[in-house]
């Protein structure tokens, strides 16, 4: 049914909302800018960094910004305890999708450095074939990242899906012309992810390896 899967990486694949709510609130609390709520930040995982701090924080100088941005990777990376581990089922799901010939991508708002550590840790980055990060070219929703991957890829949007667990991925995938899939287990409710139309809105990771087995037996 479909070449080309492309994954969200955050609150889809790993479940990091926690420490990005966390660091982001240690962030802002060392520049003395306002208390962020739990909410405000998980309202924002997806984006690129800056345009996600443009909106945490509103008005914020450019000087600002990048301390911001600074202490908040210094907190994800180092400094904040908060587990951040695959979401269960993740890692075999993966491995056996890719086993039964499907191609992986990551369209993700992380930063290429974020990305390639994350790919370190986990030992899944020989599964996916292509990636797109926020400081490489557009934020979410814009469609760019995932046309990009298309064009790497030579696959067409009508052959490949965007999953993932916000309305920024799933919009960025409609915008592309492609299907999506949403992932309710992640940071957006679901009834925000039905807004776009999914193909299937998943509880759990292997409901998506389960989906994808159904449907290619129904066009074989």
């Amino acid at each position: 049914m479909y070449k080309l899967l492309i994954f969200d990486w955050d609150g889809t694949i790993i479940d990091s909302a926690g420490r990005i709510v966390s660091s982001m609130q240690s962030a802002a609390r060392d520049l003395g800018l306002p208390e962020l709520t739990d909410d405000a930040v998980r309202n924002i995982i997806g984006l690129g960094l800056p345009e996600a701090i443009r909106i945490l924080v509103p008005g914020i100088d450019d000087g600002s910004l990048e301390k911001l941005r600074q202490l908040y990777s210094k907190y994800y990376i180092t400094d904040d305890p908060t587990p951040a581990e695959l979401f269960p089922g993740v890692k075999h799901s993966l491995e056996s999708l890719h086993a039964r010939g499907y191609r992986l991508a990551v369209a993700t708002g992380k930063s290429r450095r974020g990305l390639d550590r994350v790919f370190a840790d986990t030992g899944l980055g020989w599964l996916f074939e292509a990636s797109r990060c926020a400081d490489e070219t557009t934020s979410k929703p814009d469609p760019h990242m995932l046309q990009e991957i298309l064009q790497e890829t030579g696959v067409k949007a009508s052959d490949a899906v965007m999953i993932g667990d916000t309305e920024y991925d799933l919009d960025m995938g409609v915008r592309a012309s492609m299907d999506v899939i949403g992932v309710s287990y992640g940071v957006h409710h679901q009834d925000r992810l039905k807004a776009f139309d999914p193909v299937l809105i998943a509880h759990r990771f292997v409901e998506l390896e389960q989906w994808l087995e159904c449907q290619s037996s129904v066009v074989e």
